[in-house]
């Protein structure tokens, strides 16, 4: 497990050390945050704030990965998602820019690019000798082959964890806090995992792949949570959040946790479930379930302090991956795991 520690390690000093020179760069080029005008009005301090934030977690966790990577087709296929992701997320930051407004990429365009997304990972993952498109459901015992319905799977998985990440994101420091806690979960998975695919000198490469990248990724999370802790000096933007929730979805497909994955993600199905709620409720009833959605703004306009919300969005999460966790490792056996 060295490279899972070093890659770790890597990213978060590169995160630390990069952080105030990229900073810099994003204020001198006028990369700032465009606040939408429906928000809580506390937000508009938050104006022209550096953004694309994103940048900084990637430039520290891809390189090192590369380094110490087994270049398995797992590990490179999360890699894709991510990149392929924070993609579509870059260019919808950069006309929010351009534009000066809060608007970006038309969502119809951004569903078409995690469509894509979606058909090349399973293409890659197609290469793979342990691909399989049955899922295990733990508690029922039920392992069920869903053929090309799993594809269908694939697409919702990354579109709706994407957007999860992406709703979640609204709250100094709240976003990239639960992504580190979701990932260490999908780290101790890959870990747990590694451990038992046999003789130390016989172990799954590809679990280590995944580790490591893994790892890299919670490192250069951290690096940019250390500018991103209220007050935020710099924002992740949709090029972070897409790029995070799609290495949250790409662990779970590789790691056949698919099933899992609303549990570990819980707090995106939360933020996700608010504004459905808030949507539905409101072209129903012309009502208002909550004073703002998603519902971490809920909080705010109840007067809870950022902080109070982050903290305690993180210990929920925290919670829930337990709990998935707690669940992989009952059924251990039984999971669909790469070899």
């Amino acid at each position: 497990m060295i490279p899972v520690l070093i890659a770790g390690l890597l990213a978060m000093v590169a995160g630390v050390v990069i952080g105030p020179k990229f900073i810099e760069l994003l204020r001198t080029r006028n990369l700032g945050q465009q606040i939408r005008a429906e928000g809580p009005a506390t937000h508009v301090v938050k104006q022209g704030t550096p953004t694309m934030g994103g940048l900084l977690i990637l430039a520290s966790a891809v390189l090192p990965f590369l380094a110490l990577s087994q270049y398995t087709a797992e590990g490179l296929t999360v890699l894709f998602i991510v990149l392929g992701c924070a993609l579509i997320g870059f260019t919808d930051d950069y006309l929010k820019i351009s534009r000066r407004h809060s608007l970006g990429l038309p969502g119809r365009w951004k569903m078409v690019g995690l469509a894509v997304v979606t058909v090349v990972a399973a293409l890659m993952l197609n290469e793979s000798a342990s691909f399989t498109t049955e899922v295990y459901v733990p508690v029922a015992g039920w392992t069920l082959d869903l053929s090309a319905g799993y594809y269908v799977l694939l697409f919702l998985i990354i579109a709706g964890t994407v957007n999860g990440a992406n709703l979640t994101d609204g709250i100094d420091g709240m976003a990239a806090g639960v992504v580190v806690i979701m990932l260490l979960t999908f780290l101790a998975i890959a870990g747990i995992a590694w451990l038992r695919s046999g003789d130390p000198g016989a172990r799954s490469d590809t679990l280590l792949d995944i580790a490591t990248l893994a790892a890299a990724l919670i490192g250069g999370t951290i690096g940019f949570l250390w500018y991103n802790a209220f007050p935020a000096e710099v924002i992740m933007g949709d090029t972070g959040s897409f790029a995070l929730g799609g290495a949250i979805a790409g662990f779970a497909i590789v790691t056949g946790t698919e099933i899992l994955l609303p549990l570990i993600a819980g707090i995106f199905v939360i933020e996700v479930l608010s504004l459905i709620i808030q949507v539905v409720s409101f072209k129903r009833t012309g009502r208002r379930v909550f004073l703002i959605a998603p519902i971490h703004h809920h909080f705010e306009m109840k007067a809870w302090s950022e902080t109070k919300i982050m903290v305690r969005f993180w210990i929920v999460c925290a919670i829930f991956c337990a709990s998935g966790f707690a669940l992989f490792y009952r059924d251990f056996l039984q999971f669909i795991l790469p070899s």
